[in-house]
Order: C-alpha cells, then structure tokens, then sequence
C-alpha cells in the first residue's frame, strides 16, 4: 500500500532532502552515464560486452542511490515491495560491476575468477531471498562480509599489476572505489556511523574512464587526420602513375575516366603505345579496394612498363605482366585487357586476364570482344592468346571494369552488360569525352552508391589527315 506520511512535515522533507541533495544529483549523473554507454553500441549497431556490463551497472547504482534516499522513504509509506527492492538494489547492483572488471581484464587470476563467480551467485542468491521473504539484517551483514573479502582479493590484483599508463589511471580510480566500499560495509558490520563515501568513489572511477577515454578520443581525431592526409598524398601519386590525356593523334581519340571509390583505388588504365599511327591500351582491375589494391596498382605500372617491347603482341604482354606479378601481391589477384590497334596493318590484337570482355561499336551495332585467360598474378602456368580482328574507319571501342557491371541500385539490380551496351550504342555520335561521360553518368545515376571503383576508356579509330 502507497501513501504519504499525514504526520511529515516540511522541516523534515527539507531536512532529508538537503541531506540527500548530492546523492540524488549523483544518481542522476551515474543513470545518465550508464544510458549514453547502454546506447553507444546501439548507434554503432555493433554488440559490446564491455559497455553492456558497464551501461548497466552505473545506471542500477545511480537508481539505487534515489531508491536509498531519504526523501523516498519519507514519500512512500509502508510498502512492503518499495522495501524489498530497496533492500535487494544491495544485492543486486555487484552482479554487472563484477561482470565488467571481468570483461576488462581486471581480474585474470584464478582466484579473482573464483571469488568473483562466488560473489555472483551469493549476490543474486541473496537478491532472490528478499524478493521472496522480505529484508533480513542478517543477509546484509553477510554480504558486507563477503563484499570485504571480495574487494581485499581483488585490491591484491591491482596492486600488484603493472600495466600502460591509462590502465595505471582507471586502476588508481577503481582502487579509490574499493576503498571507499570497503568504508562503508565495515562501518555496516561494527555498525559505525561513518561518513556514506562509496558514491563518491565510484565518482572518482568514472572520472578515471572519462578522462582515459577523452585522451584516446583526442589521440585518434589526430592519428585520423594523419591519415586523411596521407590518403590524400596518395591519392595525388596515384593520380600521378595514370597517364594525362591521349596524345592528339591523327589516327585515334580516346578518353579515360576514372572514379575511385575511395581515396585511392585498385583500378587503373594506361597508355602503353599512343604514337604515330599505334595505340595500346591497358585497363587493368585489382581485387580489393583502398590502399593495399592502390600498392598492388603501383606494381601492375612497373610491370606493364617492363613489357613494352611486347606492346604489340598482347598475349605475350600479359604473359610478361603475370609473371613480374607472381608472388608478390599477397594473394590478391588482377584482371586485366590489353587491345593493339595499328592504323598501318588495319588490325586490332586483344587480350584479357579474367577482365569482362572489350566492346566494339561497329555501323551501329555493338558486339563483345573476348579472348580471357587466367588473371594475373594468381597462378604462374597461366597462358594468353591474341584475338585478331580488323580494324575499320569510324570502329569504336569500350574498355571498362567491373564496377560498371556491377552497380547495383535500390532493389539490388545490377546495372549489367546489356544497359552497358545500350549506353555505348546511345552515345555513338558523340565525341569520344562526351561519349564516356555519358557512359559513367548512367551508370552512377542507376546505382544507389558506389560499391566499387569505376573506370572505363573510349577509343575511336579515325583516319590520318593530309
């Protein structure tokens, strides 16, 4: 049964309230606390243990500094369930405390496992018992008894661990806190009024953690802006290794565009003939994204540079390329194509290493270009062969990778080969820039994000003026 006291007056409500004052602003700061880290992984939609355990205990230990109060007591008048939980909020608040100084590494020792499983099960073991049968004295000086022992093993393990310096400070605030839990339930075995001091210990550890966590907050905005600006350095050399615009030529207009994913990428293109009436163009594509396929990027460079002399012969250029690659990409693989063309022999020789197939737009109508063998870099048998077509007046080509194919929008259809085909078809009386602008802006306006570097090259065969 609920009521207020008839016979309670105001002195005494301001009286237990200015005796209260700074437990009930500290519940509430140790409530709030405890909720911000119950939500954090909620925001972060990812699970942790750690901020769990910690989330629940300062949130039970902030409410049972209200349900403790003074002022409660006064306003709630003899209710036997108001009095078993405030009598069982003793019992219950060590289980999640314990739970976290197990979850963060505090308590490693055999003993520290044993001690804190007993004072567990002695917790919620007694918790139960005062639901069941009402608050008992008894029970609570077994549990002060329990609670010295306890903090006494565990304030062995602190003393004597050495660690980092931001264990050395949530450990000094947490030997604070079991010192002053240590007051207060020897004060309630010999029955001394002393000073109630564990809030304000628990204060001082949270003060620790704050600060511990506001340096490291700070420490990985700077290691983060360190890093932006070296993504940003190499995402500038990387720029740097893809060739400028095509060489004006009389013979072939050709167009690259190129849009990582993120700052730097996997995909690159180069121009390995662009001379006279010769043009050799390599679109390549490595596995993986970010920096680790931007280095193995730099490397697919060195190694088509390295095979110039094969430039005309794409089946061996690839072949050169694989076996300068074999080995030493970590396990990530590349694909590649590789497309000659000569306006003197009226021939185009192509090649691939696993790459999708080149397109040709031809009178108007578009047909694939495939001739694949293994990827680069993936096995050392692997094997090319040239495909030989010829090469006629107004023959436009489109090399591209995956990334086009693979753009997916809302419902998680892929933007595909055939939408591919029909933007190249579209765009066939258009100069070669506005033709790859085309191509990539339909791309881009299909897909819901980009999930993977985008990279494409337009090449259009011409005649030689006077």
């Amino acid at each position: 049964m609920l009521g207020v006291a008839p016979e309670i007056s105001s002195q005494q409500v301001l009286q237990a309230f200015h005796h209260d004052e700074p437990y009930l602003f500290l519940g509430a700061a140790f409530s709030t606390v405890g909720l911000i880290a119950l939500a954090f992984p909620i925001i972060r939609r990812k699970f942790d243990a750690l901020l769990l355990y910690f989330g629940i205990f300062a949130v039970l230990y902030g409410q049972r500094l209200w349900i403790q109060s003074d002022i409660l007591s006064l306003t709630i008048h003899n209710s036997d369930l108001f009095l078993r939980l405030r009598s069982a909020a003793d019992f219950i608040v060590p289980v999640p405390a314990v739970l976290f100084l197990q979850k963060a590494g505090f308590l490693n020792r055999k003993i520290d496992r044993i001690t804190s499983y007993l004072f567990v099960a002695e917790s919620l073991i007694f918790a139960t018992l005062t639901f069941v049968r009402g608050p008992s004295d008894t029970d609570h000086l077994i549990n002060s008894v329990f609670v010295i022992v306890a903090m006494l093993i565990f304030a062995t393990q602190f003393v004597r661990r050495a660690s980092d310096r931001d264990f050395r400070i949530v450990r000094a605030g947490l030997f604070i806190f079991i010192a002053l839990v240590l007051w207060d339930n020897v004060g309630g075995v010999f029955s001394l009024r002393l000073f109630h001091a564990e809030p304000l210990g628990f204060a001082v550890f949270l003060g620790t953690l704050g600060y511990v966590a506001a340096r490291r907050l700070l420490e990985r905005d700077q290691q983060l802006r360190e890093i932006q600006n070296e993504l940003e350095v190499a995402r500038r050399i990387q720029q740097s290794i893809l060739p400028a615009e095509f060489p004006k030529s009389s013979y072939f207009q050709v167009a690259a565009r190129y849009v990582p994913m993120t700052s730097v990428a996997g995909d690159f293109y180069d121009f390995v003939v662009s001379n006279g009436p010769e043009a050799g163009l390599l679109i390549a594509d490595v596995s993986g994204h970010g920096v680790p396929a931007a280095l193995i990027a730099s490397m697919v460079k060195l190694a088509a540079a390295a095979q110039r002399d094969s430039a005309n012969e794409p089946s061996r250029f690839l072949a050169g390329m694989n076996a300068a690659l074999y080995g030493n990409t970590q396990n990530q693989f590349v694909t590649a194509a590789y497309v000659h063309l000569s306006a003197e022999s009226g021939e185009m020789r192509y090649s691939a290493a696993g790459h999708p197939p080149m397109l040709l737009l031809r009178n108007g109508k578009v047909a694939e270009v495939a001739e694949n063998g293994l990827m680069l870099a993936a096995f050392d048998f692997a094997d090319y062969t040239t495909a030989t077509k010829r090469l006629e007046r107004g023959d436009r080509l489109l090399l591209y990778t995956d990334g086009l194919l693979e753009a997916a929008n809302a419902s998680g259809d892929f933007f595909g080969s055939e939408s591919l085909h029909a933007c190249f078809k579209e765009s066939a009386s258009w100069p070669v820039d506005k033709a790859a602008d085309y191509i990539l802006n339909s791309v881009q306006r299909w897909a819901a994000s980009q999930d993977d570097d985008l990279t494409l090259l337009v090449c259009e065969y011409g005649t030689a003026t006077a």
